[in-house]
This record gives structure tokens, sequence and C-alpha cells, in this order.
């Protein structure tokens, strides 16, 4: 039995000294939280096709382009699509995508999953960005679907980010679902805004990294992820 806990908003929680059935409370509570989906911008409103298609004509005619010319006369219906779904992280339904995929273990060994393929949208020139993901946590009673995690990685991936920002983000969401004994975010990346225009630097990469709880505190934890994901490097390019 655990004790029952009530969300405080910053992806932690307080006792209140009942006992309750953990996934219970994180499918009907939690996950379902006001300040749970604005901490972690799941709650703005649906994609305004119509307006990104006039805004799309409006480009083609600055940049001198003729938007009624055959091979241009369904790009802003298709550029609308196109944000709809490369976007569509900030309305992911959190309950939807664990569903109900955290299990009860009695061992507290390290999960890794490797080499997590993203695609996101930088927000400063709206270029993409490319990479792999690299998230691993130590359980503490708790263990959630392998499917989840590529998952998480696209929820926060399909936004207007930072890198930077999203390694925080998906950390912090397993943090608060699992509330593990730790939890390691490792990004990767390219980024079309340094290689297409600026600096033009085709052979830079980003690494940006998150580290919570033992990963943070223990260096033998944080070691033995960095070990597991330097041999995972080593067997692949960006």
């Amino acid at each position: 039995m655990y004790v029952k806990k009530g969300y405080n908003g910053n992806g932690r929680e307080e006792g209140h000294g009942e006992a309750y059935d953990y996934k219970e409370s994180l499918m009907d509570t939690k996950l379902k939280s006001p300040d749970f989906l604005e901490l972690f911008e799941l709650n703005l409103p649906a994609v305004d096709t119509d307006r990104i298609e006039k805004a799309t004509t409006e480009i083609l005619e600055a940049v001198g382009e003729d938007p009624q010319r055959e091979g241009l006369l369904k790009t802003p219906q298709r550029v609308a699509r196109a944000y709809d779904e490369l976007l569509s992280g900030y309305r992911t339904d959190p309950q939807a995508l664990i569903n109900d995929a955290v299990f009860n273990v009695d061992y507290d060994d390290m999960v890794i999953v490797r080499d997590i393929e993203f695609y996101s949208l930088c927000e400063h020139h709206m270029l993409p960005f490319i990479g792999h993901a690299h998230v691993a946590y130590v359980s503490n009673g708790k263990v959630i679907g392998l499917s989840k995690i590529p998952r998480i990685v696209d929820m926060f991936a399909r936004r207007l980010q930072v890198q930077e920002r999203m390694t925080h983000q998906i950390a912090e969401f397993l943090n608060a679902v699992l509330e593990p004994k730790g939890v390691a975010v490792v990004l990767d990346g390219v980024h079309m805004c340094s290689m297409m225009r600026g600096v033009k630097k085709n052979e830079s990469k980003m690494t940006t990294s998150a580290m919570l709880g033992s990963f943070r505190e223990d260096p033998r934890t944080r070691a033995e992820f960095m070990n597991h994901i330097g041999r995972s490097n080593s067997n692949h390019l960006l």
C-alpha cells in the first residue's frame, strides 16, 4: 500500500496519510489535474488551420511567388496540416498516452531506452532539429510500458522547442509520473538553423542532458548510464 498524496503542481506530491492505489490516483487525478496540464503545456487550444493557410499564402506572395501556380495551389493546406501534426505535442492527452501502462515491480534496477529518434522545430527560426534521445530511470517500485517512453519524447518534440528545455521536460514528466529514484535524459541533435543558414556548420552537433535524483547524486549511477549510451553513440551517426 502507498500513502495517498495530492498533486501540488510542481511535479511532486504531498502526503495526506490515507492509503490509496497509486495507479488509480495517477490516471484519475494527477494526469487530469489542470496544474499538471499547465506545467507541461498540454492544454493549448486546437490549431487554427484557416489562419495558417492564409498566412502561408501571404508568405508565398511576400517572397514573390504566385500562390495560384500549379505547384503551389494546395501548399497552404499542406502547410496547415503539417503544422497540426508537427505541433501536436501541445495537445497530447497524458492519460491516453500512459493508458494505464504503469506497473508495480519489486526491483530497483536501471531501465534504459536508447536511440529514440526525434524530430522537432526550433522556436527561433521554425526550422527542424533532429536527433536521438537516450532515457533512463531507476525504479522505485513502478515501471512504465516500453513504448510509452518514445511517445513521451515525441510529445515534447512535437512543439516549438529548444533542445535544452525539451531535455528537461522529458525528465521532469517521467519523474512526475513514476516517482523513481532517478531519471536521466540525454539528447543528441543537429539543427537545420545552423546548417542551412547563419554559421552553416554542417558537422556541428549539440548534446544536452538532465539528471535527476540518483543520477545527479550518485556518480556511479550516472557513469553506468553514460557508459551504456556511449556504446550506443559509437554505433550510429545522426
